[in-house]
């Protein structure tokens, strides 16, 4: 897995490619949190090529979403495949997060 960072108007963008499992969610929980004690509190995470992600995986966005809820933060959800849309789906993590098409919406929303 691969995560890349960039902000955007003072939101950070985290793309995210490949699997997001056991094995790699340690890489975007460090990446996530050395953001936040930046003092960062609002996130995109960008899915467009999340090729997969497990329980673990589903697991540390919900605790980026619950720290941030507890800073008065955002997170935002986008360009999520039809993969990982069904694991979410069936897990019911499509009702907790907001999960926008474009970059450009979820940036309008929280930006």
């Amino acid at each position: 897995m691969n995560v890349t960072e960039r902000t955007v108007g003072g939101v950070v963008v985290l793309d995210i490619q490949g699997r997001l499992d056991a094995n790699t969610s340690g890489i975007l929980e460090a990446c996530f949190l050395k953001m936040m004690e930046q003092g960062h509190t609002r996130f995109v995470f960008g899915l467009a090529q999340l090729d997969y992600v497990s329980s673990a995986g589903l697991r540390i966005l919900l605790v980026a979403a619950k720290k941030l809820k507890a800073l008065k933060g955002s997170l935002a959800l986008v360009q999520m495949t039809d993969n990982v849309k069904e694991v979410f789906d069936i897990s019911g993590f499509s009702t907790i997060f907001t999960i926008y098409e474009t970059e450009a919406e979820a940036l309008g929303e929280i930006g």
